[in-house]
C-alpha cells in the first residue's frame, strides 16, 4: 500500500514541484532569485516556461521590468531545462554554469513576463555528450521573453552559453 506522502505527491502538478524546488534553490542559494518569486509553468523534455510577476521587486523607475529580473527569468528558463535533462539521467556529478549572456530588449515589459526555453532535444543530447566525455562543453541556448497576458507580444531575446563540466 502506498504511504500517504506518496499519494499525496501523485496529487500535486509537476510545475508545482518544480516551482517549489526553484524557490527552494533561490532560498538556499540565490536569495536575489527566490524575491523575484519565479512560477514555473511548463516544464517538459523539449520545454521550459517560467513566469516572473512585475512588482516593487522586479519593477524599475519607468514602471517596466527591470532587465536585471529580465535576465533572471532567462536564466531560469534554461537553466531549468538543463538540470531536468540532467537529473532525468541520474548525472548527480555536472556542474552548470553560464559563460556569457546577450540580450535583445524588444519592448518594455509593463506586466508579468513568461520566460521561454525550447530547445530542450538540444540540451538532452549536450547533457549526454557531456557525461560521455567528461570535460567541460559550452553550447549556445536561446530563450525569449512575452507578456504573460498576450503572448503574442515579444519583449526580449537571449542567448546563453551553458556551461557543463562532470565533477570528478
Amino acid at each position: 500500500m502506498p504511504s500517504f506522502i506518496t499519494q499525496v505527491e501523485g496529487m500535486i502538478p509537476a510545475s508545482w514541484k518544480a516551482t517549489a524546488m526553484l524557490r527552494g534553490f533561490g532560498l538556499m542559494n540565490i536569495p536575489l532569485l527566490f524575491s523575484v518569486r519565479p512560477t514555473v509553468e511548463e516544464l517538459s523534455e523539449e520545454r521550459a516556461a517560467i513566469r516572473i510577476p512585475l512588482n516593487r521587486w522586479t519593477r524599475n523607475h519607468l514602471r517596466s521590468m527591470y532587465f536585471g529580473a529580465l535576465a533572471m527569468g532567462a536564466d531560469c528558463a534554461g537553466g531549468l531545462l538543463a538540470v531536468h535533462h540532467i537529473k532525468s539521467r541520474k548525472a548527480k556529478h555536472i556542474q552548470l554554469s553560464f559563460k556569457d549572456f546577450h540580450a535583445d530588449f524588444l519592448r518594455r515589459p509593463e506586466g508579468d513576463v513568461l520566460f521561454v526555453c525550447e530547445e530542450g532535444a538540444k540540451i538532452g543530447e549536450f547533457v549526454d555528450a557531456v557525461i560521455a566525455s567528461g570535460e567541460r562543453k559550452n553550447l549556445v541556448v536561446k530563450a525569449y521573453a512575452v507578456l504573460a497576458n498576450n503572448r503574442s507580444e515579444r519583449v526580449a531575446d537571449f542567448q546563453l552559453t551553458l556551461s557543463l563540466k562532470r565533477k570528478h
